[in-house]
């Protein structure tokens, strides 16, 4: 069977990448009997990837066994998967087949794995280990031939971490694993899935079916779908049965998708087992002010490179370099960066020594020395290089005795 065939039969809707690559992983498995391991957030469609393995394996004519380990209670767990002997526990009437034993030969599915305790941990090691088992209240030892496929929204390596999921029995489920893509993560398909369960709807209640108007349909695909294809299903099963209007607009769509926000920043996705929408929203919130605040940042960066740019444009390439003068001095000036100061006053007496000159005079001579070598000695070009006049000029080749 190959991928589209595996869409029609299972009603798999979507061209996305991602979930075709789930699907081909899962058909190329089937056919052997290694443990597999389906992660991904809830309501992302899960609960196909074992049918598929099952329905396309030699295992096919025989049980198909779906445990959903997070509804069952922890006292009676060992119970329902392994089963019970009689008088094992108060309210044990009568012996007991678990679910290992009645899937012999076939498929069980463990939904949400990551919610069994650490007892039933250790037994469902077994399993996978040996092939073994015993009934709780029991000492015989019973073999069973089950495919393992097991799913999760848990973040494993970190359950395991944190001493709630062990390590081993991880690495025996996750010998393939198949990640299945979040709804934002398929927006291409959003749409598709939307129109397909609004269809469903009015079918089953002979109505008309709602169509989106273009900007609805932006909205639609732009919302982050905490609940996945499951909330989707719902919001779409809402709007048909209350809505008199047949076109959805994106004033009325939004009242269907909770927090929306036209302006929603990029927000960081985690698995969240208790469904916390407060803790979300307090998330999304600090992540929408951290990315303004980075916002804000890179606009204050370039106004300053703008106003470094315009500055630099009024100044010569020396005076990047030349000393700093006092605000005093610069505000005498009309050139801000002028190092070479007009109203200095020479003595002609005093005779200048080199180790006299301060690093500034040394420096402003090597300045004049190269505009005059560079206009060949025409001190009018050179006083415009450095932005002062000629006046200015001729005194400061007297005072650092610089011989032309």
């Amino acid at each position: 069977m190959n991928i589209l065939s595996t869409k029609q039969k299972f009603g798999i809707i979507g061209t996305n990448p991602k979930i075709n690559n789930a699907i081909e992983i899962a058909l190329r498995v089937a056919s052997t009997d290694l443990s597999v391991l389906v992660c991904g957030e809830s309501g992302v469609g899960k609960e196909f990837f074992p049918q598929i393995i099952h329905s396309n394996s030699s295992r096919k004519h025989a049980n198909y066994i779906a445990v959903n380990c997070g509804a069952i209670p922890e006292g009676t767990i060992d119970s329902e998967l392994f089963g019970h002997e009689k008088g094992s526990f108060t309210g044990a009437t009568e012996n007991r087949k678990g679910y290992f034993e009645m899937a012999n030969g076939g498929t069980i599915f463990l939904d949400e794995v990551a919610e069994l305790p650490q007892t039933t941990q250790v037994r469902l090691l077994r399993v996978l280990q040996a092939g073994e088992f015993m009934k709780v209240g029991s000492s015989k030892v019973q073999k069973t031939d089950v495919r393992v496929v097991a799913a999760t929204n848990v973040d494993i390596p970190s359950a395991i971490k944190n001493g709630n999921f062990r390590e081993d029995l991880y690495y025996r489920l996750n010998t393939v694993p198949i990640s299945v893509p979040a709804l934002r993560e398929r927006k291409e398909d959003i749409h598709l899935l939307f129109r397909k369960f609004c269809s469903d709807i009015a079918s089953k209640y002979s109505m008309p079916v709602i169509k989106l108007t273009p900007d609805a349909k932006t909205e639609l695909e732009d919302y982050r779908w905490p609940g996945n294809i499951r909330q989707l299903k719902n919001i779409a099963e809402q709007i048909s049965v209350i809505e008199q209007e047949r076109e959805i607009s994106a004033e009325i769509l939004e009242k269907y998708l909770p927090g929306y926000s036209a302006s929603a920043s990029p927000a960081i996705y985690s698995n969240n087992p208790q469904g916390d929408d407060s803790f979300r929203s307090e998330r999304d919130i600090l992540y929408k002010v951290l990315y303004d605040l980075k916002s804000d940042i890179i606009e204050l960066k370039e106004m300053v490179k703008n106003l470094q740019s315009k500055s630099y444009t009024q100044q010569s390439p020396q005076e990047s370099f030349l000393p700093s003068l006092s605000s005093q001095e610069l505000a005498q000036r009309q050139f801000p960066s002028t190092y070479i100061e007009d109203n200095d006053r020479f003595d002609p007496a005093v005779e200048i020594n080199e180790d006299d000159l301060t690093e500034k005079d040394r420096f402003q001579k090597e300045q004049i020395v190269k505009a005059l070598k560079k206009h060949k000695g025409k001190r009018k070009e050179a006083a415009n290089e450095l932005y002062i006049s000629e006046r200015t000029l001729y005194r400061k080749i007297k005072e650092l005795d610089i011989n032309e």
